[in-house]
C-alpha cells in the first residue's frame, strides 16, 4: 500500500554473477532512476565519460512521476538490494519488475544470450517492525564488505580503516551519496532518508562506522534479509 516500506532483493540464477563489466553496473544503477516512473522508459544509450561510474545516461525524462521513494540500494556481483517506500499501491512490485526485467533484456541483447538471468521472482519483503527497518540501510550498504573481507560477519572486521575507505569509494551503492560524496544522487530521496532515520551526512557516516565495528549477526533479522 502507499506509504509502506519494502526490501527488494534478487539474486542471479544459481547465484551466478549478473554483472560482467562496469558498463553493466552503470546500466543497472541508472535503471533505478529511469524505471522509477509511471511512463515507459525511453531508449537508452550509455555515453562514455572520463568518470565512468557516474550516471552517464544521455536520456532524461522531463516530467517524471516516481512510483517509489528509493531510500538506499546496493549492487553486488550476483545480487541486488534496495529499500523503497511505495508512492502508489503495489508499486514496489511494479518497480521490481521494471528494473530486473529491463536489465535481463539488456544483458540478453548485449551478451547474445537467452533465458532467465535471475533466480526467479524478486523477494519483496514488507517491513513491519522498527528493528528491521532501522537495521536495513546498514545491512544493505554493508554488503560490499564481503568483497574484501569474506568472513567479516562471522569473525568481525580485521581492517576497519581499509573497509571504510573501500565502502566510501564503492560506486555501486547509495552510501557515497548518503555521506556526501556525489555518485548517483538522482536515484535516491536523500531528504526523506535523513528525515526517516533522524540523521544527516555526518551523523550517518559516524553511525555506519560504529555499526561496522560492532557488527553482530541477529537471527531474528537475518531470516528477513538473506
Amino acid at each position: 500500500m502507499e506509504g509502506d516500506f519494502f526490501h527488494i532483493l534478487n539474486r542471479g540464477v544459481e547465484e551466478r554473477e549478473i554483472f560482467y563489466s562496469d558498463e553493466d553496473y552503470l546500466r543497472f544503477a541508472n535503471n533505478f532512476h529511469d524505471f522509477n516512473n509511471t511512463e515507459i522508459a525511453l531508449p537508452y544509450r550509455i555515453r562514455r565519460s572520463k568518470q565512468i561510474g557516474r550516471a552517464t545516461s544521455d536520456r532524461f525524462i522531463s516530467v517524471q512521476k516516481e512510483i517509489v521513494n528509493l531510500l538506499c540500494w546496493c549492487l553486488m556481483p550476483n545480487h541486488v538490494h534496495s529499500l523503497v517506500q511505495e508512492q502508489v499501491d503495489s508499486s514496489a512490485s511494479l518497480f521490481s519488475k521494471k528494473i530486473f526485467g529491463g536489465y535481463t533484456k539488456y544483458i540478453n541483447e548485449t551478451r547474445k544470450r537467452k533465458g532467465v538471468l535471475f533466480q526467479g521472482r524478486s523477494k519483496i519483503i514488507l517491513i513491519e517492525k522498527d528493528e528491521h527497518f532501522f537495521h536495513l540501510p546498514f545491512y544493505i550498504m554493508g554488503n560490499p564488505v564481503s568483497l574484501i573481507e569474506p568472513a567479516w560477519k562471522e569473525k568481525g572486521i580485521y581492517n576497519l580503516e581499509k573497509v571504510i575507505k573501500f565502502l566510501e569509494n564503492y560506486r555501486w551503492s547509495s552510501l557515497p551519496d548518503l555521506i556526501g560524496k556525489e555518485n548517483f544522487s538522482e536515484n535516491i530521496n536523500k531528504s526523506l532518508f535523513y528525515e526517516l532515520f533522524d540523521t544527516n551526512e555526518t551523523r550517518f557516516k559516524k553511525d555506519f562506522i560504529e555499526w561496522l565495528s560492532s557488527y553482530k549477526p541477529s537471527p531474528n533479522l537475518e531470516r528477513f534479509i538473506d
